[in-house]
């Protein structure tokens, strides 16, 4: 049965269910809550739909200074959902994956055969709603606690501002699955060059306190603080003008810019769909299958 538009919001399908909620803890203050924690907030077309229209409907508010971007229960996201259609094989798959949600960025072709298919599926998916939510024109701040997996941190690093629990940890082990790193490759600027290596080549979790000291988070808060220190950040930040706010959020993200970070996103992007044509052809699959193996290795090392 085809899906239905409902009347009680933008976008909101009818039977769908609901992967993201909106609080509003403060004046000019909204809260986006990843609210998946059955599945420790892991990503599938749905959560990253809705959390589009939650920063769309923050945009449109001229009541809304700041937006706090959290996660309900233990971990803030464990990344890409794997058990999720991601549209690698057939077309009734993409179909079923899209669901009703409209095409965000200028990207089409997602039923198309091959790379071709796959590739417009992530650019859409990925690389283009992290952008936009990166150039998102008020201030952000992220709320993590609990672990931070691959596709979970590509959520954090679009926000401004990162304050993280002690209990924090971040990783990107896709390596180990044939692959340079998630879609949205940052790392070199949040990390450094060196520290960015470290984290892809070994796959290691980074703790919150060796993430601060990169320069990557804020600041670190004990677990049981998280929520109220990013609130009480975020009020803060709230007495000031919005047209300041969103200068001075420009003017710093143009010097990123500058710097040639687009370009090098898109590159990283583009040798990151080479690693999935080049699994498909050796494996018939479009990631490393032994990466699951060694993910779980790694696991049980970082604990």
């Amino acid at each position: 049965m085809t899906n239905t538009i409902s009347d009680a919001g933008p976008r909101e399908i009818v039977g769908e269910p609901r992967y993201v909620r909106i609080e509003r803890p403060a004046p000019q203050v909204m809260r986006i809550v990843l609210d998946r924690a059955e599945a420790r907030n892991a990503q599938d077309p749905r959560l990253l739909y809705q959390l589009n229209d939650a920063f769309d409907e923050a945009a449109q508010d001229d009541q809304i200074k700041v937006v706090i971007l959290a996660g309900e229960g233990p971990t803030f996201s464990a990344g890409h959902d794997l058990r999720a259609t991601w549209g690698v094989s057939e077309e009734q798959q993409r179909l079923d994956a899209w669901g009703d949600h409209p095409v965000v960025t200028c990207w089409g072709g997602f039923t198309q055969p091959g790379a071709e298919g796959y590739m417009a599926v992530e650019e859409e998916l990925f690389l283009g709603l992290c952008w936009r939510w990166r150039n998102f024109p008020k201030p952000t701040i992220a709320a993590a606690q609990g672990k931070v997996i691959a596709g979970g941190l590509m959520l954090l690093w679009v926000c401004d501002l990162i304050i993280a629990a002690e209990n924090a940890r971040f990783s990107d082990p896709v390596v180990a699955f044939g692959v340079n790193g998630h879609e949205f490759f940052t790392h070199a600027w949040e990390f450094g060059a060196r520290k960015a290596k470290e984290l892809l080549f070994t796959g290691r979790a980074f703790s919150a306190a060796e993430a601060h000291a990169a320069g990557m988070v804020n600041q670190v808060v004990p677990t049981e603080e998280l929520q109220d220190a990013a609130l009480e950040m975020a009020v803060r930040i709230a007495r000031m003008p919005s047209v300041g706010l969103k200068l001075a959020k420009q003017a710093v993200n143009q010097s990123l810019d500058a710097q040639g970070q687009w370009t090098a996103v898109q590159a990283a992007f583009s040798l990151h769909q080479l690693g999935h044509s080049h699994h498909r052809e050796v494996f018939n699959f479009p990631v490393d299958p032994n990466g699951a193996e060694r993910i779980r290795e790694l696991s049980a090392e970082n604990r």
